[in-house]
């Protein structure tokens, strides 16, 4: 019966050290496969992480290429060049950006081919650095020629502005040397009877005022229709003056004066002799009167008188 005891116990004892043991085990495999589970776990969370750091630096070098895009693109506009590819590769740049921004499953799948894509566009800025060389230089050319154009303009109209000026100079001598003059200037005094006196005489000498002269010879002035227009200013420095008789008024020195009588001529350069021929109504005072002739507002000669 004491045997039988002791093995009984000795049996127990056994069961209790194997489930003692199956239960180590089993807290050993546990142990292990948790392990594995967690670092299963945190490499995947490290890849993870990797995967949206390079999606996160992927997508900063897709922004600054857009900058770099946008600046080309105004740059070579500028400058008058062709803009189509970039504005082109600046559409589909922003169209990927808006990708890797969508779900981590569209990041993940597209971001193999968005990083092929980034190599393209740097490439493609690479070559629009050799284009805008060549515009900047192209640009500087023109620049320095349209200078050198203005220079020669700015040469061109002070010769052309002093051509200008020697030609009015030189058109104002002209006018000058083509003005008419009076020559051999006489007033006399015809009484009733006709009879002329030259010089000094009385009022009732006077029954009209004859003037005469020859316009001197004169190559320079074209042959045409003038007219010669005659004062008489009295010693008080009044104009005689008659409408019934002729008289009108005339601009001298830019202002409106008066003269007492006006003929219309052709002149021919053949030192032709004219003469005035004016009949006043009242009495003449007694003093020095003076004659001037004139031609297109300018004066051709003069001439004095003396009434006592």
């Amino acid at each position: 019966m004491a045997d039988q005891t002791e093995e009984t116990k000795s049996t127990n004892k056994n069961k209790r050290t194997l489930i003692i043991a199956v239960i180590a085990l089993l807290l050993i495999v546990n142990g292990v496969v948790y392990y594995m589970d967690y670092r299963e776990k945190q490499e995947l969370k490290a890849e993870i992480n990797s995967k949206n750091t390079e999606l996160l630096e992927t997508y900063e070098k897709l922004t600054q290429i857009s900058s770099e895009l946008d600046r080309k693109i105004q740059e070579i506009e500028a400058l008058g060049g062709d803009v189509a590819e970039l504005q082109q590769a600046k559409a589909e740049l922003e169209a990927e950006k808006e990708q890797l921004t969508r779900s981590a499953s569209i990041a993940q799948r597209r971001y193999g081919e968005i990083r092929e894509k980034v190599q393209g566009y740097e490439t493609l800025l690479k070559q629009k650095d050799v284009e805008l060389t060549r515009l900047r230089a192209l640009s500087d050319s023109l620049y320095a020629e349209n200078t050198n154009l203005k220079t020669t303009q700015n040469k061109l109209s002070d010769s052309i502005s002093l051509i200008t000026e020697k030609r009015a100079e030189l058109q104002k001598k002209v006018n000058v040397a083509s003005r008419l003059k009076a020559e051999n200037i006489k007033v006399l005094a015809v009484n009733k009877r006709g009879k002329e006196r030259e010089g000094e005489f009385r009022d009732r000498q006077v029954e009209q005022l004859k003037v005469t002269f020859n316009l001197a010879d004169n190559p320079v002035a074209p042959i045409e229709s003038k007219d010669i227009l005659l004062r008489i200013i009295d010693p008080d420095g009044n104009v005689l003056f008659d409408v019934a008789t002729g008289s009108g008024t005339m601009m001298i020195n830019k202002r409106e004066e008066f003269y007492t009588a006006r003929q219309e001529i052709l002149f021919d350069n053949t030192r032709q002799q004219l003469t005035f021929m004016y009949e006043k109504e009242s009495d003449y005072e007694d003093g020095t009167y003076q004659v001037e002739l004139y031609a297109e507002g300018y004066l051709i000669g003069t001439e004095k008188f003396t009434v006592k």
